[in-house]
């Protein structure tokens, strides 16, 4: 029993160093999305940026995600795209994957029903930054 009880004491400080407990709020996000986003989907996330007219499928206007989701950001689907997971819908075709260059300490992102998953820093303050764009 002795071990058992070590052993999951050892799991929770483990899991628990892996996670930040502030979580990022927009305005780091909103560093992010400069760097890695803006040049396409526009300063602010419609779509415009200065790239989009060269490309074969323009990019998704952001500030819509939550109205085309029925009204709740779509955490999961946006974490999904930004980072390569998920390429099925048209409009990502010429999506890069960010997911390498958004790497960091891990915080608890709520992806659904009380579930957290541990995300990278900088892809969850992205995330807060986008759902901050929402119309």
């Amino acid at each position: 029993m002795r071990y058992i009880l070590t052993g999951l004491a050892a799991v929770a400080v483990a899991v628990t160093g892996c996670m930040e407990a502030e979580m990022p709020d927009a305005r780091e996000g909103h560093r992010a999305y400069e760097a890695h986003c803006a040049m396409c989907h526009g300063a602010g996330g419609r779509g415009d940026g200065p790239l989009a007219a060269d490309l074969s499928v323009a990019p998704v206007d952001l500030t819509g995600l939550t109205r085309t989701a029925g009204g709740t950001f779509p955490v999961n689907r946006v974490l999904s795209y930004i980072d390569g997971y998920k390429r099925q819908a048209p409009e990502a075709v010429e999506m890069p994957e960010f997911g390498l260059l958004l790497e960091g300490p891990s915080v608890p992102v709520a992806t659904g029903a009380g579930v957290f998953t541990p995300t990278p820093r900088p892809l969850a303050a992205l995330l807060a930054y986008l759902e901050s764009l929402q119309d």
